[in-house]
């Protein structure tokens, strides 16, 4: 029957993964090379936890695994629910953990159950795939639900006072035995990229995000009193009040029942960004970086735009593959036909010899899965929906032929005024200032559409630009080497420092990029996936929108009032999946031109101009005139 096929085939695809993470076989992508399978194991997953709920355990467990539902395209693989009471007395308030998990093949290896166990089983290949969240502590009073990626928990152990074995061999294991020991400062002490909350005996509570946000996190205040955390904001918007994005770098704990900035880096000030450049420390930082994120049990690849840096980062895992002996990641892009992106990752492709898979779409089929991209990234901001539409498409294709996790190239031009608006700027104090401000709004934005259009299909991406090391090196760096000047020696193109980082030999004589791409000039994804997406998306919006409608668009939308009927097009999309007022205003607004803040606007008298007269801006490259090669007149 077509249900035994079904299940025929679901166990030959678990028992592939289960052979290739124990170098049994390798999935096949093509005729050449395949998706390499490396060091360690994870896995990607959405979590829901709620702290206080004044409903009874049955009921509270019934809401937590009704509302997992609503996120488990982010952890498919297996389910997890914990439940403790405040108080040890009848008719305590309740705290509750669920989790989805995104399985990783990842051994279970548990002392006790070992003990416990009296048959002959052989716990050590023992693959728990039902799913192994909560993580417990050793004394089983605090359990953890997380998503994230944990880069420094072998050091972190070795610091632990208790030298119990781990029952698992996860990560994330290290963040609830930290806590144990050192209460609220554990998240001031993970390098990775994570969302998490704990609950324990006694009403201990306690949640928190990375310091820039590149998991997904919010947070509700219910009816009740009770205080909702969850890695979406689709599953708290029926019984919350008030949804917020969780901010990144701070933790929210039982003891004040407030928020808390745990992540204060020095170079939120200007002041303090005075170093001198070197260009080697930045190479090896950023080698460093991307080390660290290739720890996974299963086939990964990277995403590759043919810019600079989706290139340099894809260049670089292929060196190391090649170091270590172990075969080549693949290369996946997405674009139309004949875009700037499909030519230029081709080419890149072919300088390094990966397994390259190129996918194309429409017009029509980016405007087809606009209100599914709308639904899974919880936003109506038009340029993150420009850009999340091909990558939506993109994670769907990478993810059915069997990868699980994949590199991706964010954070550079926020770091490194890599934006053309950027070429505007005044002064270096100005560009550092920006950078600043940028790199505060990830969440909103290019973060927000790495993690929610990759994990809408179970597909996990990894930033190595934004490891907490490497930012805060070229965040210390004087802005004056960043800024841009054309025709200059230094500084002539954006994010000059980087590329001169590069442009020299490896260890073997070998380069890193040929100098069209090394200097290839900023695109962004949205504009490099084929100019023809954005304008026939602004077509489609101005026939469905006709002229009536966005004149009362005010009384429509009375708050952050759209300003293109583009705008107004996936707003009216946005509220009829999220209708919820408190909804709405978890999206920011604001005049914008090329990505700029609203403050970098000022850099320009025709761009304050436009603002000033009510225009909608425009996010794409082209609205920078006298600097992209391909400018329009947009305002």
């Amino acid at each position: 029957s077509m249900r035994i096929c079904h299940g025929a085939l679901a166990l030959a695809i678990a028992c592939a993964l289960v052979a290739s993470a124990h170098g049994l076989g390798r999935l096949e992508l093509g005729s050449g090379r395949q998706c390499t399978p490396a060091m360690r194991l994870k896995g990607g997953c959405g979590f829901l936890s709620v702290y206080g709920s004044t409903m009874d355990h049955h009921s509270l467990r019934m809401k937590i695994l009704e509302l997992s539902r609503t996120i488990r395209h982010r952890g498919p693989d297996g389910s997890g629910i914990h439940m403790v009471p405040l108080e040890d007395k009848a008719g305590s308030r309740i705290s509750a953990l669920g989790h989805e998990r995104l399985a990783i093949v990842g051994v279970m290896d548990d002392p006790q159950t070992k003990k416990d166990d009296k048959s002959d089983q052989n716990h050590a290949k023992l693959h728990s795939l039902s799913g192994n969240q909560p993580l417990y502590s050793h004394d089983r009073k605090l359990a953890l639900a997380i998503n994230g990626e944990i880069y420094n928990h072998e050091a972190l152990e070795a610091t632990l006072k208790d030298k119990t074995g781990f029952r698992t061999k996860s990560d994330c294991e290290v963040v609830v035995h930290m806590y144990k020991e050192i209460g609220e400062d554990v998240a001031s002490h993970l390098d990775g990229d994570f969302a998490f909350a704990l609950a324990g005996d006694n009403g201990e509570f306690y949640a928190a995000r990375d310091p820039i946000g590149v998991a997904s996190m919010y947070m509700g205040w219910g009816a009740d009193g009770s205080v909702w955390f969850a890695s979406e904001m689709k599953t708290l918007q029926n019984d919350c009040k008030k949804i917020t994005q969780f901010p990144p770098g701070h933790y929210w704990s039982h003891k004040t029942k407030s928020l808390h900035q745990y992540y204060k880096p020095k170079w939120f000030d200007v002041s303090t960004a005075t170093e001198a450049l070197n260009l080697q420390v930045i190479r090896d930082s950023f080698i460093a970086a991307i080390d660290k994120r290739l720890m996974t049990d299963v086939p990964y690849g990277v995403l590759l735009s043919g810019g600079l840096d989706s290139s340099l980062v894809a260049s670089l895992v292929v060196k190391m593959c090649d170091k270590a002996g172990k075969p080549r990641p693949a290369t996946f892009s997405i674009g139309l036909h004949n875009s700037p992106d499909l030519q230029n990752a081709r080419t890149v492709a072919n300088m390094l010899g990966t397994e390259h898979h190129e996918f194309h779409f429409t017009v029509q089929e980016g405007i087809d899965a606009v209100q599914d991209v709308i639904y899974h990234l919880e936003t109506y901001d038009v340029t993150t929906i420009r850009a999340g539409t091909p990558l939506f498409i993109l994670a769907r294709k990478i993810k059915a032929m069997g990868v699980k996790m994949v590199l991706s190239g964010e954070g550079a031009d926020e770091e490194l005024g890599g934006y053309l608006y950027f070429h505007k700027a005044p002064n270096p104090t100005e560009f550092h200032e920006e950078c600043v401000r940028k790199l505060q709004d990830l969440y909103k934005y290019d973060c927000l559409r790495a993690n929610k259009a990759t994990m809408a299909w179970g597909l996990e991406a990894r930033v190595p630009f934004l490891d907490k090391a490497f930012m805060d090196l070229v965040m210390h760096i004087d802005p004056k080497h960043k800024m841009i000047t054309k025709g200059a020696k230094e500084g002539f193109i954006e994010k000059w420092l980087l590329r001169e980082a590069f442009n020299c030999k490896d260890e073997n004589g070998d380069i890193y990029l040929p100098q069209e791409v090394l200097f290839r000039q900023k695109e962004q994804f949205s504009d490099g996936v084929g100019y023809d997406w954005i304008d026939g998306l602004k077509a489609h919006a101005n026939s469905v929108v006709d002229d009536t409608m966005f004149a009362f668009r005010e009384h429509r939308f009375p708050y952050n009032t759209p300003q293109s009927k583009e705008a107004y097009y996936v707003r009216d999309i946005f509220e009829n999946n999220y209708p919820q007022q408190t909804c709405i205003e978890t999206v920011s607004g604001g005049f914008s031109v090329a990505c700029s803040t609203a403050k970098a606007v000022e850099w320009d008298e025709e761009w304050k101009a436009a603002a000033l007269s009510g225009s909608s801006g425009d996010q794409s490259g082209r609205a920078v005139k006298g600097v992209h090669d391909s400018a329009t007149k947009c305002f």
